[in-house]
């Protein structure tokens, strides 16, 4: 099982990244998961311009740099939007990046993942909305974390001492996530 996991921030001093790591070092804990970082600062996007939906577009010839992160996506089996929340809501950078999707999350699951002063709450509940239209199913747990359980991550992803024995801390929190997501991709898989 392939699970991509899109970093939703590119700004300078972002702390996604690290967010992105955890849940990746922890993903990759699970039997046969393979999870990977698809980092939207590696895929810098023109804003989306075309003039037919994606979705509806059958002869759609996407530009170069969007060709490369549609190639992306196209290769795993589920993901995790991983966003700061920004003015209330998920980044601009994300959601000109699934603007940008076709039909590469069609029956695919989603776990959202956010952070922000009230663990980006409200950031998940607008992707909630999203993540529908782009044929995709969120799984019902997110993980939300505010700066201080945030302030327990390092920057490579690992966790502070403390941390790790907290049962409401990061790991409290991501693991039944993971656990959604997982059996939600077995679920989901063409038979």
């Amino acid at each position: 099982m392939k699970i991509g996991i899109i970093v939703g921030s590119t700004r300078e001093a972002r702390v996604t990244p690290k967010f992105a790591k955890f849940i990746q070092n922890e993903a990759n804990k699970y039997e046969g998961v393979e999870a990977s970082l698809i980092d939207l600062k590696d895929y810098p996007m023109p804003f989306f311009e075309e003039s037919i939906s994606p979705q509806y577009n059958p002869d759609r010839k996407p530009s170069a740099q969007v060709k490369k992160f549609l190639d992306e996506v196209k290769k795993y089996d589920s993901f995790v939007f991983v966003t700061p929340e920004y003015n209330r809501s998920y980044s601009a950078v994300l959601k000109n990046a699934l603007d940008s999707l076709g039909h590469e999350l069609n029956r695919k699951a989603v776990l959202l993942a956010s952070h922000g002063s009230t663990g980006g709450a409200q950031a998940v509940a607008h992707l909630r909305a999203v993540v529908p239209g782009l044929g995709a199913v969120s799984t019902p747990k997110a993980v939300m974390l505010n700066f201080t359980t945030l302030a327990d991550i390092n920057d490579d992803g690992s966790l502070n001492a403390d941390a790790m024995e907290n049962p409401y801390g990061p790991i409290g929190v991501l693991k039944p996530a993971l656990d959604d997501l997982v059996w939600f991709t077995e679920s989901l898989r063409e038979k």
